[in-house]
């Protein structure tokens, strides 16, 4: 009897991000924590995270496959504290050598020349780096304010010019189910551009249901399950609407203003 192959390469992605640095040591742990929080926001589909911590040689080999690399590391030039870089593919052609590394000295760019050595014609082309000045790497102390700022800058880049377009696009005309149960069903594309980490929370507000994204299920709120394989989602949403539950297809609308999906409760003509 012959023993099957097992495949122990990454699977390929069009996008993978990769969050650098040790946690224990403050900023220097501003990469995994910057991944942590793309998490809680929601992946689309073509995406993967990668908490990299200090283990280049493996952030080497997760490359594999994928189509655009983005590493965000924590850098030490002494700049302004949160100052970024953001470091272009075409200027990392001159990357350091690897003889005499270890594990402990071992970062980003080392990472990058590994993976071109080890993958040959495998590695990845387009591959962006974007480093956080840091302020403090004491062991046990949280990430300074600067760099939190810095952190969440390089989030909206991320979100902007990686995932984003990897989003459903929303319907031009979205609507929403009320159903005789009193759950709130969204479509899969729906649900995937305007609530990405499947946490919401609503509120009733001028004879409307108010639907707000949140940016993942620790901040509370209600979550929008998966209900079929093709993704669409609902979440039980009575006892919001105090048992009154407009039964039926409704249209719904995005206020770019409020952030929110605002669905009629009124009576449809």
């Amino acid at each position: 009897m012959s023993t099957p192959e097992v495949d122990l390469e990454p699977p390929g992605c069009e996008v993978l991000v990769v969050g650098c640095g040790n946690l224990l040591r403050g900023d220097d742990g501003v990469g995994p924590i910057l991944v942590r929080h793309l998490w809680e926001r929601g992946v689309p589909d073509g995406a993967r995270l990668v908490d990299g911590g200090t283990a280049g040689m493996d952030v080497a080999f997760q490359m594999r496959g994928a189509g655009r690399v983005v590493i965000v590391d924590a850098s030490a030039t002494g700049a302004e504290p949160g100052t970024l870089y953001r470091v272009p593919g075409a200027e990392l052609e001159t990357l350091p050598p690897l003889s005499g590394l270890h594990t402990h000295s071992f970062r980003w760019d080392h990472a990058i020349a590994f993976a071109r050595w080890a993958l040959a014609e495998a590695c990845p082309d387009d591959i962006t780096v974007f480093l956080v000045e840091a302020a403090s790497v004491e062991m046990g102390a949280d990430l300074t304010e600067p760099v939190v700022a810095g952190m969440e800058q390089v989030i909206a880049l991320i979100e902007r010019d990686y995932l984003a377009p990897l989003r459903p696009s929303a319907p031009d005309e979205p609507t929403v189910e009320f159903t005789d149960d009193g759950y709130l069903r969204l479509g899969a594309d729906l649900a995937g551009q305007r609530f990405p980490s499947s946490a919401a929370v609503a509120m009733v507000r001028e004879g409307q249901l108010w639907l707000l994204p949140l940016r993942g299920p620790q901040s509370g709120g209600l979550l929008l399950k998966q209900r079929n394989l093709a993704g669409d989602r609902s979440t039980l949403i009575r006892e919001v609407l105090s048992d009154e539950v407009p039964v039926g297809v409704r249209r719904a609308v995005w206020d770019p203003d409020q952030g929110a999906l605002r669905v009629s409760l009124e009576p449809e003509p």
